[in-house]
Order: structure tokens, then C-alpha cells, then sequence
């Protein structure tokens, strides 16, 4: 593999898994999962359209697009790590249900159609639960209560909602495993980017806290949606909700661009605005062990592109 000569800023990226982490290039994305015996489960694709078309990779419309990439791709890993460590029973026989589902669509029919239910469930409950409940619970103000009193209180519940939900789940045993992949993703990313030789006792020395992180874009969301959904107001909470679902792709896209630019630049502007993200990385990322540091330098050495330079900002 060669190595870059000197620091720099890679648009390599990835997602902590179930015992396994994703890495996303230019050109291939790769998953490694250790399974529960200890080897390497390894499966690699190539990358979508959405990174290769030029109209595709147009301000706004690539943020749009590109989040439904990552979520796309993102559950599909997760769902294949999961399906490493499922206790079944041979003995086990199908349901009524499941048993008509394969008579009906077939096994690799079936599997896609689950897969599509996963990725929409993986929408809707976020967007339910940080965009959707808290226009709700805004809506219970007095109805002559100022746009400005019902936009602001929206926007401080939906923070608190996202908060409480990091902190949450950051307590619970099985997420801090997943929280140490994470952890070793940006440690291992950061290794890469400072030119270092990819082993463990060069990734132990990075930090886990990496400014191009999926928690700071999210965070990102969340304010965006104060100043983009304030611009709109309606008495109707369901009007309301309506039109915070329309106007969701523009937040999306326009919070890619935030942090696409706050990637890329190291000055004061950036370094505030990456700060509260940072801050949640405590939350969403644990040091990991070395054998979490290994799969992810068997992850990232897949998705390293052979044309140096080729993965830079």
C-alpha cells in the first residue's frame, strides 16, 4: 500500500457495525465482521452512481442523495453483521407467515423486500422521533402563543430528544461494543490521513474523535432545522408536520454542505462549528481493543484507492 508523504484530509469514511466496521472510498465500499470463531467475514462493492455522476455531486442535490446512500448502505451492513452472531435452531420450522412470504416472493426476492422495509423503518423512526414529535408537542401551545415562542421551543425539544437519545444509548451494554468499533474507525481514518503506517500501535496513538463524523452532521440537522423550519409557520401542528417533512431533503442538503465545508477547512469558523460534534463523540465512540483496530485496518486497506491522491478533499 503506499503511503501519503505528508498530512492530509481523506473522503474515506465509515460506520461502526455489529463486531465489524464499514469503510466507504471513491470506488469500493468493504465490509469486515469478526465472526463469533475469529475469522474475517469480508464482502466489497463497488460504489453507486451517486459518487460517479457529475450532476449527481451538484451542491444541495448531493447531500440529498448522498444521505440516502449512506443510510441505504449503512442498514444493508448493519443487516449483514447482524446475521453472524443470530441463534438459530436448525430444528426450527419456518412460521405460517414467513412460509407463505417464500412461496410467494422467494428466498432472494423476499430478502430484498425485508431490506426495503429496514431502510424505510430506518427513515421514519428517526425522522418521526427528531423532527415529527417535537412540531407535536409545539403544537400544544396556546394558539395565540408567537411563531417565534412555538419555533424556538420546537427547536430546543428536538435537541434535548437527540441528546437524551446519545446519552441513552451510549449506557447500554451492547452499544458501547459498537461505540469501540467506532471508536477504532476514526482512530484508524485518522492514522491514514497523517500518512502513518496502518498498524495497532500507530492507531492507538490517534484519537478517537474525528471532526467528519456522522454525529456532527446530525447535530448539524438539528440546527439547520431551527432556522429553515422557523422561516415557514403555520397555527396547525399538522400542517406543521407537513410541511417540516417537505422541507426535509433542503436541511439535509444544506447541512451536507455545512460539513462538507467544515471538513475541509481549519480555522475559527470551522473549528466552532465542529466543536458540539466533537463534544457528542464522547457519547458515540469508546477506545477500542486491538482486535477492533484490526478489522479496521483490513476495512480501510480495501477501500484505499490505487491512484494516490485520488481519495483526498
Amino acid at each position: 500500500m503506499k503511503q501519503q508523504p505528508k498530512e492530509f484530509k481523506t473522503t474515506i469514511g465509515g460506520q461502526a457495525l455489529i463486531e465489524g466496521i464499514l469503510m466507504r472510498g471513491p470506488r469500493k465500499t468493504a465490509i469486515v465482521v469478526r465472526k463469533p470463531d475469529g475469522e474475517f467475514a469480508i464482502k466489497e462493492e463497488e460504489v453507486g452512481t451517486i459518487r460517479k455522476n457529475p450532476v449527481l455531486r451538484l451542491p444541495l442535490i448531493r447531500g440529498v442523495l448522498g444521505f440516502w446512500d449512506s443510510m441505504k448502505y449503512g442498514i444493508s451492513a448493519l443487516t449483514y453483521s447482524a446475521e453472524f452472531f443470530e441463534e438459530e435452531d436448525p430444528s426450527q420450522q419456518p412460521g405460517k407467515v414467513e412460509s407463505w412470504l417464500l412461496k410467494k416472493f422467494g428466498s432472494e426476492k423476499l430478502d430484498k423486500i425485508l431490506m426495503g422495509f429496514a431502510l424505510v423503518t430506518g427513515i421514519a423512526l428517526p425522522v418521526a422521533l427528531f423532527i415529527l414529535l417535537p412540531t407535536l408537542l409545539a403544537g400544544f401551545l396556546p394558539a395565540g402563543s408567537s411563531s417565534i415562542v412555538r419555533n424556538l421551543l420546537e427547536g430546543v425539544v428536538r435537541i434535548l430528544i437527540f441528546l437524551a437519545f446519545i446519552i441513552v444509548t451510549s449506557k447500554q451494554s451492547d452499544i458501547k461494543r459498537t461505540y469501540m468499533y467506532h471508536g477504532a474507525e476514526h482512530k484508524t481514518i485518522a492514522c491514514y490521513e497523517k500518512g502513518w503506517e496502518l498498524t495497532v500501535d500507530n492507531i492507538r496513538r490517534c484519537s478517537r474523535f474525528h471532526p467528519r463524523c456522522g454525529t456532527s452532521f446530525l447535530f448539524v440537522v438539528m440546527i439547520i432545522s431551527i432556522l429553515v423550519f422557523s422561516v415557514f409557520t403555520w397555527q396547525s401542528p399538522w400542517v406543521r408536520m407537513a410541511l417540516r417533512l417537505l422541507l426535509l431533503p433542503l436541511v439535509v442538503g444544506i447541512s451536507y454542505e455545512i460539513n462538507r465545508w467544515v471538513g475541509r477547512h481549519d480555522n475559527w469558523l470551522s473549528m466552532a462549528l465542529r466543536a458540539p460534534g466533537l463534544f457528542l463523540q464522547r457519547f458515540t465512540t469508546n477506545e477500542p481493543d486491538d482486535s477492533m483496530m484490526e478489522v479496521a485496518i483490513e476495512a480501510i486497506r480495501r477501500v484505499i484507492p490505487e491512484n494516490q491522491g485520488e481519495d483526498r478533499w
